[in-house]
């Protein structure tokens, strides 16, 4: 599909072009963060909605993008999203709500998929976030700031992902 081609080849441009400045604040100082992920389940979308309350606990300003891929339902429509309709031939995210949140400076971005979805990393590599927090793996280390080696469920992965964001000092 030449569109993923395009896409991929965007992806790596705004890795090298990206120039946002990389810094992990103290989790205590972040005012703004954001939450990317790709609808998959009911399951899920419980779990991303209960990381939200619990940042919105602690007093952040949260925005939230989700991915929705073909054929899955958008549980409540409760946050921002855009689909692969949304994706040009030439390999442009053309969404209002994903464009606003990729110029956004978040202090934390975490990004909740456990498997890589390429509009995703393109959002952040072309993400003004200062810290990118996402699931470890190897080949995906220039997207992120704190990479999380967990291999259990998207719940697990979002408790690491919070109890390490929250040591940051």
């Amino acid at each position: 599909m030449f569109k993923m081609n395009f896409l991929r080849m965007r992806t790596r441009k705004a890795l090298k072009k990206n120039n946002a400045l990389r810094t992990s604040l103290p989790y205590q100082q972040a005012h703004n963060v954001g939450v990317l992920f790709t609808v998959e389940d009911k399951q899920k979308h419980l779990d991303v909605k209960e990381f939200i309350h619990l940042l919105e606990q602690d007093g952040k300003k949260v925005q939230v993008l989700e991915y929705l891929p073909l054929r899955k339902e958008n549980y409540e429509f409760k946050f921002d999203f855009f689909t692969i309709k949304d994706l040009t031939f030439w390999g442009n995210i053309n969404s209002t709500q994903a464009q606003k949140f990729l110029e956004t400076p978040f202090d934390y971005l975490f990004y909740i998929d456990k498997e890589p979805n390429p509009l995703a990393l393109y959002l952040l590599a072309a993400s003004k976030a200062h810290c990118r927090v996402g699931r470890f793996v190897d080949k995906d280390e220039p997207f992120f700031e704190m990479m999380i080696g967990q291999n259990g469920t998207t719940k697990g992965l979002i408790e690491t992902m919070y109890k390490y964001a929250k040591q940051i000092r």
